[in-house]
C-alpha cells in the first residue's frame, strides 16, 4: 500500500486525536506531531522573556521570531517527540503547571496562530508525518492526501475524559468536564481564525461506538 507523506487528524477536544495518531505514527514509523506542543512552547518563550501575558504585540513579536522545531525522540523517557525551542530541548518545560496556566489565552491570539501555522506546514511539508490537531486539513495543510476528522458526542467525550482521571487517582467530576468540553466545543467552532470543522474531502469518524484499535484500522483501511 502507497501511505501518503502526511496524514492530518483533527477534531474536538478529548475525541481520541492524540492516542489514535500517536498509535498510528509508531505503526507507520512516521513522526507524530500533536501541533497543539507549539503553543505550549510559544508559551514557555513568553514566561521566559516575562512578557505579561496581556501584551498582545509583544507577544506575536516573539512569536514571529522564535523557531519551534519537533524531532523524533531523542530520549527513552516516555516523550513521544522532541520539542525544540531555539534548538534548546524544552519537551518537558512545556508540561509545567505556569505553561497550562497560560497557553489557551496566548494560543487566542492572531498574529500567534498565523506564526504557528507557518512552521506547522514547514513541518509538515518534509513528509512521513502524522499531524494532529484542530485545524490541520482546513488551514495548515489542506493539500494532505488523507484528511481524518475524528467525532464524538460531548457526553462520551466527557465520560473518557472523567474516566482517565479517575483512573490516575485524581478527583473529578464528570458535570464539570462536560460543561467545559461543550465550552470548548462553542469557541472553536466559533472563532473567527480557523474555527474546528471538518476539511471538505476529510473522513469522517465517529468514535462514539468504537475502541482506539478500531479507529486506527479504521484508517488503516482508508490508506489501503
Amino acid at each position: 500500500m502507497t501511505v501518503p507523506e502526511a496524514i492530518t487528524i483533527d477534531g474536538p477536544a478529548s475525541s481520541g486525536k492524540s492516542t489514535v495518531g500517536a498509535i498510528l505514527a509508531r505503526d507507520l514509523n512516521y513522526l507524530y506531531f500533536d501541533t497543539g506542543v507549539m503553543y505550549r512552547a510559544v508559551t514557555l518563550g513568553v514566561l521566559q522573556s516575562n512578557i505579561s501575558m496581556l501584551e498582545e504585540s509583544r507577544i506575536t513579536t516573539l512569536a514571529e521570531k522564535v523557531v519551534i522545531d519537533i524531532k523524533p525522540p531523542s530520549k527513552e523517557d516516555t516523550r513521544q517527540y522532541d520539542v525544540l525551542l531555539n534548538g534548546v530541548d524544552v519537551t518537558w518545560k512545556i508540561r509545567t503547571r505556569e505553561v497550562d496556566q497560560h497557553v489557551s489565552q496566548v494560543s487566542a491570539y492572531a498574529g500567534v496562530r498565523k506564526a504557528m501555522t507557518f512552521q506547522q506546514r514547514q513541518i509538515g511539508l518534509r513528509g512521513k508525518v502524522v499531524m494532529v490537531g484542530r485545524d490541520i486539513g482546513t488551514i495548515v495543510l489542506p493539500e494532505a492526501k488523507l484528511k481524518i476528522y475524528l467525532d464524538a458526542s460531548a457526553e462520551v467525550r466527557a465520560m473518557r475524559r472523567y474516566q482517565e482521571l479517575i483512573n490516575r487517582g485524581e478527583q473529578a467530576s464528570y458535570e464539570n468536564i462536560l460543561a467545559g468540553l461543550r465550552k470548548r466545543d462553542e469557541i472553536d467552532s466559533t472563532r473567527k481564525i480557523a474555527p474546528l470543522k471538518p476539511a471538505e474531502d476529510a473522513v469522517i469518524i465517529d468514535t462514539d461506538q468504537m475502541t482506539v484499535q478500531e479507529v486506527v484500522e479504521r484508517i488503516k483501511a482508508e490508506i489501503r
